[in-house]
């Protein structure tokens, strides 16, 4: 094991990523569905951008913060499933010092900018469902722009804070992380100093970015909610009632998971639990958000069809 000098301390210099397992069948089976799973995020996540930016009829403002879902969705899971899949069929699982702080900080500018992205298109949708009249002047190409650079903002910057707290804690060894990826929580464990002024960090981080993007998200589909209780049409209720509650689930499996890992004090939580908590907000919302919020949508449908008739007249 390499070290470096830090301030008093000899440091490592590269990290074991333990991953799931260590039996050779298991591993072949999870390599098989990590990468069918990364494949169709891929795939599903390319789609809908390619979609949207082909056809007119989706350059709205709902669309273009979906294609920004989907190109954070792509990037999300990139960060973290490569490395999986590669350590799932080679023995060697190690990873630079360098190599960790460069994919925490790119997992959580990522994931913060996602979850702030999520409140703002419950906002956008809150708008056009209580609002419709103001809509296009509300949400304005200018506004939108302004809301999607602001999501990458905060995503950076509030990634730059949780990295720097996490390591500049001096890490003597042991250097086996009991995860599949450098996450914060994980990392922490292998501090040789004390972490508790990162709980402390980390809670107040977690306040600001998940609970009050969460609450937002909740402000809004109540006020949709609402709207939606004094439609005439029993039919359009229950789709719009539909639609939200499939949003709201992909909320919940976002942030819910994000909450229990990022915002506790202490670290004596369970590996095998925090490692399938991590795949919740990373890989299964990740799959789960085109179906959700566009393959499921009647005009994203439309422009598929249309692509494929084009394809066949041709």
């Amino acid at each position: 094991m390499q070290e470096f000098i830090w301030g008093n301390y000899s440091c490592v210099s590269e990290f074991i990523l333990l991953g799931f397992s260590n039996d050779p069948q298991n591993r072949l089976i999870l390599f098989t569905f990590f990468l069918l799973l990364y494949l169709s995020i891929l795939l599903g996540n390319g789609l809908i951008i390619t979609l949207i930016y082909q056809d007119p009829r989706l350059h709205t403002p709902m669309y273009f913060f979906l294609s920004v879902l989907s190109v954070l969705d792509m990037s999300y899971v990139t960060t973290t499933v490569p490395q999986m899949l590669a350590h799932l069929i080679r023995s060697k699982k190690t990873i630079s010092y360098i190599g960790c702080v460069a994919q925490m900080y790119i997992f959580l500018a990522f994931g913060i900018t996602e979850g702030v992205l999520c409140a703002i298109m419950a906002y956008d949708r809150y708008v056009a469902i209580c609002h419709p009249l103001h809509y296009t002047l509300i949400m304005s190409r200018l506004t939108c722009v302004v809301m999607a650079s602001t999501c990458w903002s905060i995503g950076l910057l509030g990634a730059l804070i949780y990295t720097v707290f996490a390591m500049h804690l001096p890490y003597c060894g042991p250097n086996e992380i009991n995860h599949f990826f450098c996450e914060v929580p994980a990392v922490l464990k292998l501090a040789c100093a004390d972490t508790s002024l990162n709980d402390q960090v980390n809670f107040i981080l977690g306040f600001i970015l998940l609970l009050v993007p969460l609450f937002l998200i909740l402000a809004s589909y109540t006020r949709i909610f609402a709207a939606i209780l004094r439609m005439r049409s029993t039919q359009g209720r229950l789709k719009s009632f539909s639609t939200c509650a499939s949003h709201l689930t992909v909320v919940t499996i976002f942030y819910g998971p994000a909450m229990v890992m990022y915002m506790r004090f202490g670290s004596k939580s369970s590996p095998e639990h925090d490692k399938k908590l991590a795949l919740f907000y990373n890989v299964v919302s990740a799959f789960l958000n085109p179906i959700i919020y566009s393959l499921r949508n009647k005009d994203v449908k439309g422009a598929f069809l249309k692509v494929i008739i084009k394809k066949e007249s041709l």
